[in-house]
């Protein structure tokens, strides 16, 4: 974690020409389908076990090969791990992208390039490192066929070299990539010293990127978030899994499926779950519906356009009152959008999906452990307060790599909410109704299909009911029926994950945030101090509907920030009308939207623009 208080020197950019130790930003730009990826993670995970904090961006192109792809790694002494806006070090390998990739750089950079790209002459304000790599790949793999992905390990050599890179974590993290393929692993870390050498050779002086071993990095993983949220739903013990592939979600089911296999089979081999890939979302998500309605535990996951197609069915889930979990890791929008892109744009969307007057309850991780953990704590919600719950992700969050603590394993059981069973039944002796209000929280009780007993089958249907479940167009039972889902929804207010003050202050301003937009505030904070003297409290919020913390908080502040990733400032105008036109008054927009993750930078500036500063 940062720092909770960096001195000025700290925080402010550094000097030109300053050696920048253990706190840059790396950025490799290549092609699509290049093979980088694996070299890009040896990078990573180099730099991981030399004990420095890192995070690493995947910035990739939505068809399968050809087009530019970028990979920027950050190393921050200081524990940040949101997207630098600067990058320090580039490595250019893309002949379309490569003059852009030198132009956007600030003066000092350092340039490792394929040397027939030619791109020296470009500026004088950088340091470049030309690198013949089809010369040096040549003797180390005779396959022309291969050349195309080793060539790569050639870059990982240089940058070992001239960072200062320790060759035995290299070395390791290499054949982690390959543990399972030594042949592979030697071809490619025999391309790691072709590299090293010639830049021992060739480049005396080191750049001044450097890398010095730390320890801020003992105990921890490196886990994407899309697979965090899947041990959480293999822990919260999801049984039918039914799901659509679209990006950046199919991972998330991609990674539960590998997690079933290798956990979810009896001594004999029988799965004792059901994965189904449907023909779209539309046909996924009734699935989910009729498996909750079944009593099983159910999930799909999905983005933007797959959430457009679930929209009727969440909202018989909703009236029905049916369990069930949806993941939306976000992309951006409207329409295919920017498939490969992130932003939070489905907020507002999920929150009231489908038509009428409809609220889901909406859960909002903020990290891989909360991934993780509200992953898992998703389908106890979702059967205590029978509904569909959602878990907003992004594209950042569930497809990069971030470190995280280990996860904690349940101490736990599941909460399967208010189920009667047969001998509930005989104690009733037939005074029962689904859909009445006995507790006086809104929530009904259940029986599941199965249940041998004379009363407890009910009708399940999306029209109007009465208590009983019966059909009913009177207006009374409607208006009760509402009015009994809205109690229901706001009851859960002070249940569901609450929201965490990171960081107090008795300033002048609060922020709200939520999701992946957390790395960028923490830093945002420490350069509102170091360089504005501005010291702000923040409330990051985890739920929606809110608490009554939010509301307390925003009465502190005579203005409060509320960063979104959309263009619309959708939790912006969520807070309003959830909080009255007192408190709206004092909420400012931040809003970021043009498809990469949130930096701090552009957080400070576009406060300190509204502040006056």
């Amino acid at each position: 974690m940062p720092s909770p208080a960096l001195s000025t020197l700290d925080a402010a950019p550094p000097a030109p020409g300053a050696v920048l130790l253990n706190d840059f930003s790396l950025q490799v730009a290549t092609v699509n389908g290049s093979g980088s990826q694996s070299s890009n993670l040896v990078l990573l995970r180099t730099l991981f076990q030399m004990g420095i904090p890192i995070s690493g961006k995947n910035l990739f192109p939505s068809n399968i090969a050809g087009l530019p792809t970028w990979y920027t790694i950050r190393a921050s002494r200081h524990g940040y791990v949101a997207r630098k806006k600067e990058i320090d070090f580039l490595i250019a390998l893309n002949p379309e992208t490569a003059r852009d990739d030198v132009a956007a750089l600030a003066p000092g950079a350092a340039v490792l390039y394929d040397e027939p790209l030619a791109l020296a002459g470009l500026r004088s304000d950088l340091a470049w490192y030309p690198v013949p790599f089809d010369k040096l790949v040549a003797p180390v793999c005779p396959e022309a066929k291969l050349r195309k992905l080793v060539r790569n390990m050639i870059y990982v050599g240089v940058a070992a070299h001239l960072m200062d890179m320790e060759m035995p974590e290299v070395e390791r993290a290499l054949r982690q990539q390959f543990r399972k393929k030594k042949k592979a692993a030697d071809l490619n870390w025999a391309a790691v010293l072709a590299g090293y050498e010639f830049a021992r050779a060739t480049f005396p002086q080191k750049d001044r990127c450097r890398l010095a071993r730390m320890d801020a990095t003992r105990g921890k993983i490196v886990i994407e978030g899309n697979a965090a949220a899947a041990l959480g739903c293999l822990f919260a013990g999801v049984t039918v899994v039914a799901w659509y592939p679209i990006t950046p979600s199919s991972s998330l089911c991609e990674y539960l499926i590998g997690y079933l296999k290798q956990y979810r089979l009896t001594p004999e081999g029988k799965a004792t779950f059901a994965v189904v890939q449907a023909e779209d979302e539309l046909a996924a998500v009734g699935m989910v519906m009729g498996a909750g309605w079944m009593g099983a535990r159910s999930m799909t996951s999905t983005s933007g356009p797959g959430i457009s197609l679930m929209a009727e069915f969440t909202g018989l889930g909703y009236y029905a009152e049916i369990p069930a979990v949806i993941f939306d890791v976000q992309r951006v929008g409207p329409s295919t959008g920017l498939p490969t892109r992130t932003a939070q744009g489905d907020l507002a969307f999920t929150a009231s999906l489908s038509h009428g007057d409809t609220r889901h309850l909406v859960l909002l991780p903020g990290s891989v452990e909360e991934c993780y953990r509200l992953g898992l704590e998703a389908f106890d919600y979702a059967e205590r307060y029978q509904t569909p719950v959602f878990v907003l992700s992004d594209l950042d969050l569930g497809m990069n790599h971030w470190m995280a603590e280990p996860f904690a394993y349940p101490d736990q059981p599941w909460d399967r909410g208010k189920v009667l069973t047969a001998a509930d039944l005989d104690r009733l002796q037939g005074d029962w109704a689904r859909y009445r209000d006995v507790d006086g929280d809104g929530i009904g009780y259940r029986t599941l299909p199965g249940t041998d007993h004379p009363q407890a089958a009910f009708f399940t249907r999306g029209s109007g009911h009465s208590d009983r479940a019966q059909y009913s167009e009177r207006a009374d039972d409607y208006a009760a029926n509402m009015a009994r889902l809205l109690h229901k929804w706001n009851g859960a207010r002070e249940h569901l994950p609450p929201p965490k003050l990171e960081r107090d202050a008795a300033g002048e301003i609060g922020i709200l945030a939520y999701g992946s937009s957390h790395p960028a505030v923490e830093e945002a904070l420490d350069q509102l101090a170091a360089e504005a003297g501005l010291h702000a409290a923040y409330l990051r919020l985890r739920a929606y509907p809110f608490a009554a913390a939010v509301a307390e908080f925003v009465r502190r502040f005579p203005r409060v920030y509320v960063v979104d990733q959309n263009r619309d400032g959708q939790m912006h105008g969520l807070l309003a009308l959830d909080l009255g036109a007192e408190l709206a008054l004092r909420l400012r927009s931040v809003r970021h939207y043009n498809g990469l993750p949130l930096d701090a930078r552009s957080l400070t500036d576009a406060i300190l623009a509204q502040e006056g500063r």
